[in-house]
């Protein structure tokens, strides 16, 4: 999670009486999921253990709003193109690598962790994804609107998050598919790097330029860093001093310390500001083992970083497959 949604987290939506008229129009019967509006007969539904509890979601809602990047691209992969979706704080438009025919009559609803909540109730949704680091203290809101499944966090527990992604979008055959090719792939990246041994003999860093902040050494608990670990490289010994296992940060004069035979970058921000330019020009920086030997490799931070979902994985494994046997 980059420094500005984190503090974004905590920024509540103004303008209640707004969010009260939106749900006017949202309805009682769109944002009920145990009755059906036409008929006043039930509605097939189905429960879904969430970081809320059980919730009852529609037996196939049609009607679908993503609050996070990992869920739209955990309905994108799931083949539902939602109604809504936030997006990032640095960007207006959703992330490049998803199909822009999946994307473009997605209605955006405002930025990651600060959603509009009255745009979000003119959607009239039926089903709600997100999770309780975002939004968690606007549940009780959400859940106004339209059933609302949140996860715990996000990141690491990427996998188990789609799992109830799938469920609650009546999706788990498909997921199951996924899930398999995910694995054919990394087995793939893996052989070809030499098999398993040469992999856990290659250390490979993550380094991320975030503006406002210091430089991220990326450790292992994270969404990037399970992707290495399900391909078996080798990583720095730095990485296990990350704090909560997600990074070790660092400044510009301490640089070497991501020294690694293979170095993946991406940016956070205007790389200028973000200090990417300055210390990648950095004596320090070209000291180290990866720049000499040509093994530092920028990629798009949209995509490493924020994707979070199979779709995303799936471009990363081929990228760093094409990187890595250069």
């Amino acid at each position: 999670m980059t420094p500005l949604l984190r503090d974004r987290r905590r920024t509540l939506v103004a303008g209640s009486l707004a969010v009260t008229a939106a749900l006017t129009l949202a309805g009682c019967g769109s944002s009920d999921p145990a009755a059906d509006s036409s008929s006043g007969s039930p509605a097939k539904t189905r429960t879904v253990s969430t970081a809320n509890g059980d919730v009852d979601v529609p037996a196939s809602p049609k009607r679908v709003v993503v609050l996070d990047s990992g869920e739209l691209d955990s309905a994108i992969t799931l083949g539902v193109r939602p109604v809504g979706a936030t997006h990032s704080a640095s960007e207006d438009a959703f992330p490049s690598y998803l199909p822009a025919s999946e994307t473009k009559d997605i209605t955006p609803v405002g930025e990651i962790a600060n959603a509009n909540l009255e745009s979000v109730a003119a959607l009239e949704p039926d089903l709600i994804l997100t999770s309780k680091v975002r939004d968690g203290e606007r549940y009780e809101e959400l859940s106004k609107i339209a059933p609302t499944v949140m996860t715990e966090a996000t990141g690491s527990a990427w996998k188990e998050n789609f799992q109830v992604h799938a469920e609650a979008l009546g999706k788990q055959a498909e997921a199951e598919k996924i899930l398999a090719t995910y694995d054919t792939q990394v087995a793939k990246v893996t052989e070809a790097l030499g098999g398993k041994e040469k992999a856990a003999a290659t250390d490979v860093n993550f380094v991320r330029f975030v503006e406002g902040a210091e430089i991220r050494i990326y450790g292992k608990q994270n969404y990037i860093g399970s992707i290495l670990a399900d391909i078996g490289t080798g990583r720095p010994a730095i990485t296990d001093k990350a704090k909560d296992g997600f990074s070790y940060d660092v400044s510009p004069e301490k640089i070497d310390l991501a020294d690694a035979d293979v170095i993946f970058t991406s940016t956070y921000g205007d790389p200028g500001k973000a200090g990417t330019t300055k210390t990648m020009n950095s004596g320090l920086w070209k000291a180290l083992k990866a720049a000499k030997n040509d093994k530092v490799f920028k990629v798009d931070d949209r995509l490493w970083i924020a994707g979070i979902g199979y779709t995303a994985a799936g471009k990363i494994l081929e990228e760093f497959e094409t990187s890595m046997t250069k």
